[in-house]
């Protein structure tokens, strides 16, 4: 899942720039605490004489679901795939490090989220086998590729998906609370600004029915406003400037307003609760990512089919996307790395959107793509290709820098949260979020 899901991009025959994540979400071999687990690709086991590759993931990123390591067995009779999940990409990621770090104990594919990827080129590019070599670059757009490239021209992840933003609604909560429910009115009503969709908000809580909320969280709204802002927590040079950031200052004004109020359902992303949320419809609206798709069709189950419909963000946004890296650790380079290719390939990524609409990095998918027929009822019909490639195609520049990601966690697991779980004000919030990001940068 890929909360998710977050820089600067361009988007090969549209035009695409940006930022995400899980957005959310992670993996490493033999874990078992912290929401991971590990699972099996697929039903032809470990047979004696076979190769096992192992590839580390965060959330749901689609290949088991789409069948695709029992597609890539089939064709080679001599692996097997083992896949190992971590569900959150800030418990996935440091463990990562330290194992790459050792040498030792890595996936043969691990996953790496967009808000890590600068962290791994500048840090950890000597522990990453250079996909250059291997593959046709032109496959993925450039600025996929250049986020994944070190100073000295090495190539050390392959472009997974990235992460244009919609908001998914409950159409059902809606009717029943008075509001609009088709899809491109609705989208009119906050176009162009994230507190008209707070607005909305306001409106549903008038008439929510028992036990809803009109959003799932404030650190929700927050990523979503983030990433579709002019600046994150670097600037161009690399400079950290998360504390005069305008993009910061206007998505933190905007989650606040959420934190604040009765609108918020006050649920953790990718915690256990935020699953049952979707499982019991207990909000009515999420900021989604084109890779949440999958997830909240995952989670809701058969009971939000036909329910859950997804109009335009107030603004174009990134959030998330991933790659995929062959540590140097790993014992099966070659055959790592052939997987990688092939899991990447645009062929395998349309797979892939089509089992759970995660968005192709491959600019050669995109004229094909086309959603399951499952996927499109479970949203009541929603043009969900075109509303993704809609956002894809203005999402703005923005630059990453190497602890993006905790500088990020810091404000939605600490600032925020102190304020929608802790009943703390805004600026008490923001001091707690301060110092924790002053820590992480050795302030």
């Amino acid at each position: 899942m890929r909360t998710s899901i977050r820089r600067s991009r361009r988007l090969g025959a549209f035009v695409a720039v940006a930022a995400l994540t899980t957005g959310l979400l992670a993996g490493c071999a033999n874990d078992s605490d912290d929401g991971s687990s590990n699972a099996d690709g697929g039903s032809n086991g470990s047979g004696k004489g076979k190769i096992t590759l192992t590839i580390g993931t965060f959330g749901v990123f689609g290949y088991k679901q789409a069948g695709l390591y029992d597609e890539y067995m089939k064709l080679h009779p001599n692996i097997n795939i083992k896949e190992n999940v971590t569900t959150r990409t800030d418990v996935y990621w440091p463990k990562v490090l330290t194992r790459l770090q050792a040498g030792s104990g890595t996936d043969d594919i691990q996953a790496i989220e967009v808000g890590n990827i600068t962290e791994a080129v500048q840090t950890q590019g000597n522990k990453f086998v250079d996909l250059g070599k291997d593959v046709d670059k032109s496959q993925w757009l450039d600025w996929k590729n250049a986020q994944a490239t070190t100073k000295d021209g090495k190539l050390i992840g392959l472009g997974t998906d990235i992460g244009p933003m919609a908001i998914c609604y409950r159409q059902d909560l809606f009717k029943q609370a008075g509001l609009e429910t088709d899809r491109t009115k609705l989208a009119a009503q906050w176009k162009g600004d994230w507190a008209k969709y707070v607005d909305v908000g306001k409106q549903y809580m008038k008439k929510a029915p028992k036990g809803t909320k009109f959003v799932d969280s404030a650190s929700s709204v927050y990523n979503a406003a983030l990433g579709g802002g002019d600046q994150r927590y670097y600037d161009k040079d690399g400079n950290v400037v998360w504390d005069k950031s305008s993009g910061v200052k206007t998505a933190w004004d905007v989650a606040m307003s959420v934190a604040t109020s009765n609108m918020s359902a006050k649920l953790k992303q990718f915690d256990p609760t935020w699953d049952q949320g979707y499982a019991n419809g207990t909000f009515a609206t999420v900021a989604c990512p084109a890779w949440m798709i999958g997830y909240i069709e995952q989670k809701s189950g058969d009971s939000g089919k036909g329910k859950w419909d997804v109009a335009a963000a107030p603004t174009a946004a990134n959030w998330g996307g991933s790659f995929l890296g062959v540590p140097t650790a790993s014992k099966h380079q070659k055959e790592a790395v052939e997987l990688a290719k092939w899991l990447t390939a645009p062929e395998q990524q349309a797979k892939v959107f089509a089992k759970q609409a995660s968005f192709p990095s491959t600019p050669s998918a995109y004229a094909s793509l086309k959603p399951a027929a499952d996927t499109t009822a479970y949203f009541s019909n929603a043009p969900i290709t075109q509303i993704f490639s809609d956002s894809a195609k203005t999402i703005p520049t923005q630059y990453f820098g190497t602890k993006d990601q905790p500088i990020n966690t810091a404000i939605t697991d600490v600032g925020i949260l102190q304020v929608e779980q802790k009943g703390k004000s805004p600026a008490q919030g923001w001091d707690a979020a301060s110092k924790e990001i002053k820590d992480v940068l050795g302030q």
